[in-house]
């Protein structure tokens, strides 16, 4: 498989051109990023955004001849557009989105400009949980090896602004939202991860989540799947992909899985051992998920094992994301804020030891919470809810674990700060999006880690 590193596409066939005029709908991250391409490219572009001050606001209007309009979606505005390029984060279903694509606007994304611009092979990854990880972890993979690899898209940088003629590989986080959108995207490797409930306030069920998460199954050439989920193996099957590799912590055949030497558990290829799994610097079950689920997409595309077992020894994890932030008078406090669907906090619980304090909260996106109530029983002390679906998570957490409510994470940290005892772990793992509160779980994350450093 070491030829996908040799791939080399034809690129450049521009989407757009003269005459086509580019409304993009939504500025911050992925739409300032648009607007810099177009405007490059001499494409007539315009941007709009319902906040009056979004982010990016500054730099979208010191482009030359490109108007901004903030405050609304100005129908007008999108009626004069040929394009829309909408941000994931606005739903098509925006009365005045609609009514423009009804009229006859054409839609395009990000990711499909970036698909008719990039010449170097793509990694793509998705899933409901793990994503980020395992996207940066196959980045560093490529960096141990000498590949001049970039890693973004819904991680970090947006996937326009990646763009690179020296780059000899690119491994892209994709959204649910991003996927849905993408027609042109090609990838040489893509890896579902898992799917459980999220974004159920944007997708009708999570037959529809998912079926636009295995879309990435259809779109490219070597296939990478949870052997251990259920739905990722169905759309696995169901895309008709000859080359999957498949990956796993539980029983039964797996490409990639855990085998057992000499009482310890190790990482292994086809049941032959590869490394130690003390020896993988990512803390927890959930991240030796990762950590296969790295190893087969870096299989795929050809990055040699050495690298591969390196970068795994070495990389530690990402901000927000289990985060260890302080061990004071025998407790542990980890910061999880990126754990925004319910998924994430259950493999958090899951996880760890125990006895934990658990603090959750925010915006629910719609999703059931019951899962939280098994994975709480007998390991989590204490639940300490905040923020806008409190409420629900106290319903769903009633007998599994005392609970107890507040307004914000401040009182949720004063209170466990008041309620940890020797042995305990605080863990910040709020199961819900952070926007009723927060610009977003990066936000919700330092303010934690203040919060915390303040007890101390």
């Amino acid at each position: 498989m070491a030829a996908v590193l040799q791939a080399r596409s034809q690129g450049r066939e521009m989407m757009l051109g003269a005459g086509d005029k580019v409304a993009v709908v939504g500025l911050g991250k992925t739409g300032l990023s648009a607007l810099r391409f177009l405007h490059r490219a001499g494409i007539e572009c315009l941007a709009v955004d319902t906040r009056d001050v979004p982010p990016g606001l500054k730099e979208a209007k010191s482009l030359e001849g490109v108007p901004v309009f903030t405050g609304g979606l100005r129908a007008d505005m999108l009626a004069w557009a040929t394009h829309l390029l909408v941000s994931p984060g606005i739903g098509l279903d925006q009365p005045d989105v609609r009514a423009a694509l009804e009229r006859g606007a054409a839609l395009v994304s990000d990711i499909d400009l970036f698909a008719q611009a990039v010449t170097a092979p793509v990694i793509a990854v998705t899933g409901s949980n793990g994503k980020s990880t395992v996207t940066t972890l196959v980045a560093e993979m490529a960096a141990e090896a000498g590949i001049k690899a970039k890693a973004g898209g819904n991680l970090g940088t947006p996937v326009l602004d990646l763009l690179d003629d020296d780059c000899s590989l690119y491994v892209l986080e994709l959204s649910s939202f991003q996927l849905e959108r993408t027609r042109k995207l090609r990838p040489q490797v893509g890896g579902v991860l898992n799917i459980s409930p999220d974004h159920l306030d944007r997708h009708e069920n999570l037959t529809d989540y998912a079926a636009v998460k295995g879309r990435l199954f259809e779109l490219s050439k070597i296939c990478v799947a949870n052997g251990d989920d259920p739905l990722v193996r169905e759309l696995a099957k169901r895309s008709g992909s000859h080359q999957v590799l498949s990956f796993g912590v539980g029983a039964g055949f797996l490409d990639f899985g855990l085998c057992e030497v000499s009482g310890a558990t190790w990482l292994a290829f086809h049941e032959q051992p590869l490394i130690p799994a003390s020896d993988v610097a990512l803390q927890g079950r959930h991240n030796l998920a990762n950590a296969l689920a790295a190893l087969a997409l870096g299989e795929a595309a050809g990055i040699p094992m050495s690298a591969r077992l390196k970068a795994l020894r070495q990389f530690h994890g990402l901000p927000h994301r289990m985060q260890k932030i302080a061990e004071s008078g025998g407790v542990v406090w980890i910061n999880d804020s990126k754990a925004t669907n319910v998924g994430a906090t259950v493999a958090a619980i899951q996880g760890l030891a125990g006895p934990i304090i658990l603090l959750a909260g925010g915006e629910g996106k719609g999703a059931d919470f019951a899962p939280l109530h098994a994975a709480s029983k007998n390991k989590v002390k204490a639940a300490i809810l905040f923020g806008k679906d409190r409420h629900l998570l106290r319903e769903a957490l009633a007998g599994a674990t005392e609970t107890l409510l507040t307004d914000d994470l401040a009182q949720a940290v004063a209170a466990a700060g008041k309620q940890a005892k020797p042995g305990d772990t605080v863990l910040l793992s709020p199961a819900c999006a952070s926007l009723d509160q927060f610009e977003n779980y990066e936000e919700r994350g330092d303010r934690f880690m203040a919060l915390v450093r303040s007890l101390q």
